[in-house]
């Protein structure tokens, strides 16, 4: 890592490199204001021709629970059938992915005291991303399904702008793709109008420092090993 940075971060550095996922939130609610300046701050980011694809629900008390209890229902029945309108991950992973892939996953359960081979407790473990991980806010997003490769690259600078967003403002979020499996439960729940995608959930609040879920910190390749560096001494 450059020792510049790791000297002198700023606090957009902070903000940006402070920001984890986070899988156990205290119950703590989080203002409404709060979240409006941080969709707000989100929505700065970039998009061609400025389309600004972004849409959305944002989900706290009865409304909230009403959505999890009814994606957990289905999921607790193991019913088939259950797709991504939009394929997220690759039909089959591949080095360095598949490793890093492995490495984040086997961390996270041991943490957890989940041992390979303990499908019950991993599953459950996954279940939990249907409520949000327990924090006091839940996210859905969604785009147009009419809208290009483009519109979805612009997608996630509003999520990462989202996710430092609140980072600089002493909150922690999870992005989730798994919501995007239930999208059929979750449209009539949500109204969701036939031509949204779901492009993932989000929980949104105060980590919970107490639980083992949230020591875990992924590793990031440095530069160096990730750009070829041209025209430099």
């Amino acid at each position: 890592m450059n020792e510049a940075f790791v000297a002198n971060p700023s606090p957009v550095d902070r903000a940006i490199t402070s920001r984890r996922s986070l899988r156990r939130f205290l119950p703590t609610p989080v203002p409404r204001a709060t979240i409006a300046a941080i969709l707000d701050a989100a929505a700065r980011a970039p998009s061609g021709t400025n389309m600004q694809p972004w849409r959305g629900y944002v989900l706290v008390g009865a409304a909230k629970d009403e959505l999890c209890a009814a994606v957990q229902a289905v999921f607790d029945a193991e019913e088939p059938g259950y797709r991504q309108e939009v394929q997220y991950y690759p039909d089959e992973f591949f080095e360095p992915y598949l490793s890093r892939r492995r490495k984040v996953g086997w961390e996270l359960y041991g943490l957890l005291g989940i041992a390979r081979g303990e499908n019950a407790k991993m599953r459950a473990q996954h279940r939990r991303n249907f409520q949000f991980f327990d924090a006091p806010v839940g996210m859905v997003f969604t785009i147009h399904r009419g809208l290009a490769t483009g519109s979805w690259l612009d997608y996630g600078m509003f999520l990462e702008n989202l996710m430092v967003a609140a980072r600089g403002r002493g909150l922690d979020t999870c992005a989730q793709a798994a919501w995007t499996h239930y999208h059929r439960v979750m449209r009539p729940v949500l109204g969701m109008a036939e031509e949204e995608v779901v492009v993932c959930g989000m929980a949104l609040g105060h980590a919970d420092p107490d639980a083992p879920e949230n020591r875990l910190v992924t590793e990031r390749a440095g530069s160096d090993q990730f750009m070829s560096w041209r025209g430099f001494e």
